[in-house]
């Protein structure tokens, strides 16, 4: 079909749009050469992985035997009760140093703004070997005349941990919270006074709602990070999943096919933790475009 000439047109002859029936022409998919390469790479590079792996020295058999052995189920319960116990004192601490990052008290602000500072900056791995070793600073801690512990019996690498990484969690998170205060609307805050709300009032019913729609995707990072974090604990000797698989492999030598077992059951609860975030997340976006309800 050819186009009407324009001196048809000029003479009241039919229009290109008359002429041409739009609903009849065949639809033509544009070529995406870019995501057909990209696919066949992937696909390449995943059949060499899983071809190495499948015929590596690796004895899948072992790894099999161990994933249900009941010192790893251990390790995992320990490893996930951390998490969740080092996550909540992270969000306590953190939602009090965010507070207090936005009060008009300079003494408070500057608290918080240090405390952040400094759990940021100290690697995790030397917070930990420093709460452990701490009886070589303070060998009795606690009230002196009145009740005293020995420091060497208190601080277990259990509380060693709980302290290290939930002082820690505490800095991030008091930053991922004061962000998503900051993301509320500074009209939230003068209606909730004109409405003669206290400012604890209004924290809790205006503002920390509406901030969780920023807060709820990087503080499930997070916690995914911290989930993974806990490995670093096996070195204060901690009976985490890591820690359990090196006790076994340190009698039978099998050293890939253990560290095979935890990276399982990693991959496990990350799963799960994730589909649990995005649940939160839509559960919190609910209005706001694409994180809302269907």
């Amino acid at each position: 079909m050819s186009a009407t000439p324009l001196a048809d047109i000029a003479r009241g002859g039919p229009t290109m749009a008359e002429e041409l029936d739009i609903a009849r022409l065949r639809h033509v998919r544009r070529p995406h050469y870019g995501r057909i390469a990209a696919i066949v790479a992937i696909l390449f590079l995943a059949f060499l992985l899983v071809r190495a792996f499948a015929h590596g020295k690796i004895d899948w058999a072992t790894t099999w035997e161990f994933l249900f052995w009941p010192t790893i189920l251990w390790g995992l319960f320990n490893t996930v009760w951390m998490s969740f116990v080092c996550m909540a004192v992270g969000i306590a601490i953190g939602l009090a140093c965010a507070v207090a990052h936005a009060s008009a008290n300079p003494v408070l602000k500057g608290a918080a703004i240090f405390y952040a500072w400094f759990f940021r900056g100290a690697p995790v791995i030397l917070q930990l070997l420093i709460w452990f070793n701490l009886a070589l600073v303070f060998p009795i801690i606690g009230i002196p005349g009145l009740i005293e512990f020995k420091t060497v019996v208190i601080i277990t690498p259990a509380v060693a941990t709980i302290l290290s990484l939930g002082l820690n969690e505490g800095a991030y998170v008091s930053e991922i919270i004061r962000s998503g205060m900051l993301g509320v609307d500074r009209g939230q805050y003068e209606a909730a006074k004109a409405m003669g709300m206290t400012n604890g009032t209004a924290l809790r019913r205006i503002i920390l709602p509406q901030a969780m729609r920023i807060v709820v995707p990087p503080l499930g990072n997070e916690f995914i990070g911290l989930v993974k974090m806990t490995a670093l604990a096996s070195i204060i000797g901690f009976g985490d999943i890591v820690r359990s698989a090196q006790d076994i492999y340190y009698s039978n030598a099998k050293v890939i096919e253990l560290l095979m077992v935890p990276t399982f059951w990693f991959l496990v609860v990350v799963t799960v933790l994730t589909l649990g975030q995005r649940a939160l997340e839509r559960r919190f976006g609910r209005g706001f475009g694409t994180g809302g309800a269907r």
